[in-house]
């Protein structure tokens, strides 16, 4: 073996670059040597350690160099340290909460470009005594924590505005009851959190007049609130998982749909106008079906839930209104009940709910214990409790159908399916309209921002609910 002893190695030019053997070869560093670096190193790849330097405590923003790491002192106000621009595989940087001042007075890790963590923005660093080291490990996770338990340090939350805003534990929900913006100005990372909950309803049917049939209850759109914490997102139409959604920094406005309007009374040309729809990103939560008026055996309108069809006096059964239209899944409603044309009386079946479908009117609906069973009207169809908002909310039931001589109480009930009993009081499930429970009488309105639907009138019908969107997320 050779060996040549020198004090020093030299370019041949000043400033040149000198060349230790070639590629492939091996070079063995013997026990009990020291390597001294009193300059940079670079192309190490990460080396599982950091040169701390210590004669500089940093206290105002500046760039990291690979290969260093830093105590970073923000007694005296917030600061950023900089990662180093255009990194290669292997770099690593490493960083210190010298005063244990992180919690009261922040450092920002700047990502100069590139990902941290996989996510394509800088992190706050909010928590006292934080130790961090960072190896750049490619374009698409970028810079990477290393240190075990440090990942949730760079955690981020979604910061949102719009609606009303109320608290439940460690999440956030905004309401809206009328149309607005959900304003994202921090998307958060999947370290924090990235996705939101959703509850979309849109408006609820108008209903039919004059033994017409219940407004339909508006589509009833929701995730299954796996994401956001434990609570009961609802039966009904959620009869497979439903994932939350995904969201960024940016705006996303928000359509509430408002109630159909009901018939103004017998002999309408048409059914009683369907609810606009509800929309929060790419959800749209359509608007119920209107429900029929009298003397017009046509269907009972498609929407979200469907409206009923009316009785016209004739023969035979008038159609329902499709629910679940356009088609989503799991449904977002079901169809309305058919009305019955006699022989007289003839009466309205109820409007179809986002929980089951309206109920038909006939002989033996709803009959009164006084009186003989003739054509009841239809009950509306039930709708969905979710507690999205915290607590047990009752949403989108259909309006109930509608009977000529209501005061025998043969009227239908709006969204759910207890017998008529002139004894009962007026009764309103799920925010859903009472068909008319008085001889020439319209049918009872559904409640505000529960998208349900109207109830129909032995004279005109009444107007579907208007709709609501509800939006969830961790924050903190």
């Amino acid at each position: 073996m050779s060996e040549i002893k020198v004090n020093k190695i030299s370019p041949r030019t000043a400033c040149g670059t000198v060349t230790l053997g070639d590629s492939g070869d091996t070079f063995t560093i013997p026990a009990g040597a020291t390597i001294t670096n009193s300059g940079t190193a670079t192309g190490f790849g990460a080396t599982g350690s950091v040169n701390w330097q210590t004669s500089s405590i940093k206290t105002a923003t500046f760039t990291a160099t690979s290969g260093e790491g830093y105590f970073c002192n923000t007694t005296g106000g917030t600061f950023t340290l900089t990662l180093p621009s255009s990194p290669s595989a292997g770099n690593i940087v490493g960083l210190k909460d010298y005063a244990s001042t992180f919690g009261t007075t922040k450092l920002t890790l700047g990502r100069n470009g590139s990902n941290i963590n996989g996510t394509a923005s800088n992190f706050d660093l909010t928590t006292n005594g934080t130790a961090l080291t960072l190896v750049y490990v490619d374009g698409t996770k970028g810079w990477l924590v290393t240190d075990e338990g440090s990942n949730t340090l760079l955690a981020k939350f979604i910061t949102a505005t719009g609606g009303t805003v109320t608290c439940c534990g460690n999440y956030k929900i905004h309401r809206f009851t009328g149309p607005g913006t959900f304003e994202v100005t921090c998307g958060g990372n999947s370290g924090g959190s990235n996705t939101v909950d959703y509850l979309v309803v849109g408006g609820g049917g108008g209903a039919g007049g004059d033994r017409g049939g219940g407004g339909g209850a508006g589509g009833f759109r929701a995730s299954s609130g796996t994401t956001t914490g434990s609570y009961c997102a609802g039966p009904g139409p959620l009869t497979s998982p439903v994932s939350a959604l995904p969201v960024t920094a940016q705006s996303y406005p928000i359509t509430v749909g408002g109630g159909g309007p009901g018939s103004p009374g017998s002999n309408q040309p048409s059914a009683a106008a369907n609810g606009s729809p509800a929309v929060f990103s790419t959800v749209i939560g359509t608007g119920g079906g209107g429900g029929m008026s009298s003397n017009h055996p046509e269907l009972g309108q498609p929407g979200g839930s469907g409206g009923a069809g009316a009785g016209s006096g004739g023969t035979g059964c008038s159609a329902k209104g499709a629910g679940n239209t356009p088609p989503v899944s799991p449904p977002q409603g079901n169809p309305g009940g058919k009305g019955y044309d006699g022989p007289n009386p003839s009466s309205g079946g109820g409007g179809g709910g986002s929980g089951n479908a309206g109920q038909c009117a006939g002989p033996g609906k709803n009959p009164a214990p006084s009186n003989p069973p003739s054509s009841g009207g239809g009950p509306g169809g039930i709708g969905v409790s979710t507690s999205i908002t915290g607590s047990a909310v009752k949403l989108a039931g259909g309006g109930g159908g509608a009977h000529p001589n209501a005061h025998s109480g043969q009227w239908g009930f709006g969204g759910t399916h207890p017998g008529g009993d002139t004894t009962q009081p007026q009764v309103v499930r799920f925010g859903a309209g009472n068909g008319a429970q008085t001889p020439g009488s319209t049918g009872c309105a559904a409640t505000a921002n529960t998208g349900s639907g109207g109830g129909a009138g032995a004279c005109g019908g009444a107007n579907g609910g208007s709709g609501v969107v509800v939006i969830r997320y961790k924050y903190q």
